[in-house]
């Protein structure tokens, strides 16, 4: 259950839906949404994938630990949709963990996240082989967002009212 103070930050891979449930979060508990690949974009003027091609992913991950304390230090309680990388950095985990917000793993099968993403231009970690880096990727973030998570919600199969209802359990 949600505190009506605390911040709702929700963790993923990409693909799971973190932004759509946000939208939809946001809407359900009057909140301002705080997607972080989307602040990304918007101050730099520049895709995620325009991003990392001109300076690289290190970059890309010092902007988005910027954007992820900036979400966390709001004074009002908002929702978060982390970038699915947002857990990789050691000092994002403990931010988020001492930040008070409730986090929420939205959690995929990596089958279902091909399907998903397969259309998706704007994800340049999956350029050469999606599958396979996606369960890689799985594999090497699991354990991390575990670490972060206060609650696990499976999008298998859901629709996303279901997945809603779920989160805010």
């Amino acid at each position: 259950m949600i505190a009506s103070d605390q911040h709702l930050v929700l963790v993923g891979m990409m693909g799971v839906g973190k932004t759509t449930v946000a939208r939809v979060l946001g809407d359900r508990l009057d909140r301002r949404v705080f997607d972080t690949d989307a602040v990304i974009e918007a101050r730099g003027g520049r895709t995620v994938r325009e991003i990392f091609a001109a300076d690289g992913e290190p970059a890309f991950r010092a902007l988005e630990s910027e954007v992820l304390r900036e979400a966390l230090e709001s004074p009002e309680p908002v929702v978060v949709a982390a970038a699915g990388g947002v857990v990789l950095g050691a000092g994002n985990r403990v931010a988020l963990k001492s930040s008070g917000a409730r986090v929420v793993w939205l959690c995929a099968d990596p089958a279902t996240l091909v399907e998903r993403v397969r259309n998706g231009g704007h994800r340049p970690l999956l350029d050469d082989d999606p599958a396979g880096t996606l369960q890689r990727m799985f594999v090497e973030r699991e354990p991390l967002y575990r670490e972060v998570a206060d609650a696990i919600v499976l999008v298998d199969n859901r629709s996303i009212n279901e997945i809603v209802e779920a989160v805010l359990r």
